[in-house]
Parts: structure tokens; sequence; C-alpha cells
């Protein structure tokens, strides 16, 4: 069986292959109609008056906390990945975000308790060893109030099902996968099936864990990419949303 940490190197390595295209994607993102569907449905779920000082974890190339910094929120991304920082860094520059970011373990958060009025991610759980030790310390750097927001998708189940995230002919690719090479999918759908997360029945496993872990309530929505990305994401693993309130 392979261990934690080799697992969690092989995520990094992945991840370090992707920045590239990755930083490209998002920056196209921050600067399109995309974006502004992101902003629109993240001032709804997370008015400013209630949650200003928000973390970004699993952070990539700093989307999240560039585009919501434009909005006053006070935005620190944490990425495990050192060349998505340093994209962030550089993303962050050419927006003139405030946004400050860190290399760190989404696992094991250097934050004191309560030091957040939410946490924000996307894309993030399906790669981690232990999501359950992950929502425990998202919970722990929350303060009473606060909220948490999560979106992901179940592609190791798509994958069990034999979908694709591509053609055949490698022509039509799937929204978020462009510069993604055979080799580097291989590589990806191997992660997603490693580890336990994808055994999961998901969102609804997710639900259960973040009551279980001290959540007072959870809401669950299957429909958040039709409104954001218009109708851009990955047909064989469609992105859902988690609010989960402290």
């Amino acid at each position: 069986m392979t261990s934690i940490d080799n697992m969690e190197q092989e995520v990094l390595d992945y991840w370090t292959m992707r920045t590239p295209s990755f930083s490209q994607i998002r920056e196209n993102e921050l600067m399109g109609d995309i974006g502004k569907g992101w902003q629109f449905a993240l001032r709804s779920t997370l008015p400013i008056n209630r949650y200003r000082k928000i973390l970004d974890v699993g952070t990539g190339t700093g989307f999240f906390s560039v585009l919501l910094s434009r909005d006053g929120y006070r935005m620190t991304g944490v990425d495990i990945t050192p060349s998505m920082i340093e994209e962030a860094k550089k993303e962050a520059g050419k927006f003139k975000s405030k946004a400050g970011f860190h290399v760190m373990d989404a696992m094991n958060l250097a934050f004191k308790d309560e030091t957040f009025d939410a946490v924000i991610s996307r894309n993030l759980t399906w790669t981690l060893p232990d999501v359950e030790k992950a929502y425990r310390e998202w919970f722990r750097v929350i303060r009473p109030g606060g909220r948490l927001i999560n979106y992901d998708a179940n592609y190791a189940n798509a994958i069990r099902r034999g979908d694709a995230v591509r053609t055949e002919s490698g022509d039509k690719i799937a929204y978020g996968h462009d510069g993604v090479t055979k080799e580097m999918e291989k590589i990806s759908n191997g992660i997603a099936l490693s580890l336990d997360i994808g055994k999961e029945d998901r969102p609804a496993w997710d639900r259960e864990c973040l009551m279980s872990v001290g959540f007072k309530k959870c809401f669950v929505d299957m429909d958040e990419a039709e409104k954001i990305l218009g109708l851009k994401s990955d047909p064989a693993a469609p992105m859902f949303k988690i609010i989960a309130d402290k």
C-alpha cells in the first residue's frame, strides 16, 4: 500500500507538472465571464459583512484569493505546491491584489484556532489522503458562526464507470483540463483511485463527515457548475458545492 507521505509527494509532483497550463486557465477565468460568475455566486454565499477574513485552502494559482480580494475580502491562500504559490503571487501582482500566500499542507494548517470567518476550497479534497483530518482542521480555524464552502467532484467514481475527461481521439478536452497530457491524465486517475476518499459516496459522505466533526448545518448543491460555469463542468464528474456552518 502506498504510504500517505508517498501519496502526498505524488500529488505534489502532479500539480507541479500542471502549474504552467493551470495558471493560464485560472488567469483566463479571472479576466472573463467565468470570473464574474464566481464573483456573483460567492458574494451571495459569503456576504462580506459576515465573512470578511477568508482562508482559501488549496488555492492553486490564487484564483479565489485574487477574485475575492477585489471585493474587499481579506484573503489568505495556502497550497502544498510551491510552484502554485509562486504563480499565485504573480497573479496577485498582475491584478493588484493584497491577498497573502503560503506553502502549507491543507491537513496541517499553521494558524491559531478560530482565525478565519470562512474557509473556501475548490478541486482539492479529492486529492487528500485524509479528508476527515482536513475537515477537522478547517473546522478548527473557523470562528463560531463561520462557514466552510467546498467545491469538488467525485473523479474516482467517474473513472470507475469508464468515463474519460477527453475523447479517444484527444480532440475534445473537458473544461479545466487544457494542457493535461495522456500521461498526466493517467497519473491523475491513479491518484483518484488510490485515495480512500475516492471509494466514498460523495458528497453524501462529506455531509456526514462534516456534521460529525462539529458543523451545525450542511447543505449540498449539485447544480452549481451550470450556474457558474455555464455547463463548462466536466460532464463525467460534475462539480458539487458543500456549505457547512459552524
